[in-house]
């Protein structure tokens, strides 16, 4: 589920970049419209990850870092997903015309940093499941 929300997050936010930037072009009025369906559909898909993302503590990271698996990458995915949080809570109600530009500057960057983290995060993941518990304890070291 995570796997499909994340990309879907990418495919509207990506989406939503083009058709913001095709508003000042032809048929300005139907990229609005495209552009606002869009950024819909994208909170729509944020409320569902940040219920996943939820799940994934209790479920997930803490099992992970106890076990000090992954826990670089691990420790950045949080980072960044809460600073993704914090960005859309800005861009939604944040009311300054001077801070707005630059909270969706820094939403966009994570956004688009994070899809690569994933697959790294994820590949380093399945890459300890394979090896397996490592020491006398079964703690893997930190992979990244």
């Amino acid at each position: 589920m995570i796997y499909s929300a994340y990309a879907a997050l990418v495919l509207t936010g990506v989406g939503w970049l083009i058709a913001d930037e095709a508003k000042d072009a032809a048929n300005a009025e139907r990229w609005q419209e495209v552009a606002a369906s869009l950024l819909m559909l994208h909170g729509g898909g944020a409320m569902l990850t940040l219920l996943l993302l939820g799940a994934l503590v209790p479920l997930h990271v803490q099992r992970a870092w106890r076990t000090r698996k992954n826990r670089t990458t691990g420790a950045t995915m949080v980072t960044l997903n809460v600073l993704l949080v914090v960005t859309a809570f800005g861009l939604y109600y944040a009311g300054s015309d001077t801070l707005r530009p630059w909270i969706s500057d820094v939403h966009i960057v994570i956004g688009m940093i994070l899809p690569a983290l994933f697959i790294i995060h994820v590949l380093l993941g399945r890459r300890s499941a394979r090896r397996g518990p490592i020491g006398s304890r079964g703690f893997a070291p930190d992979e990244g």
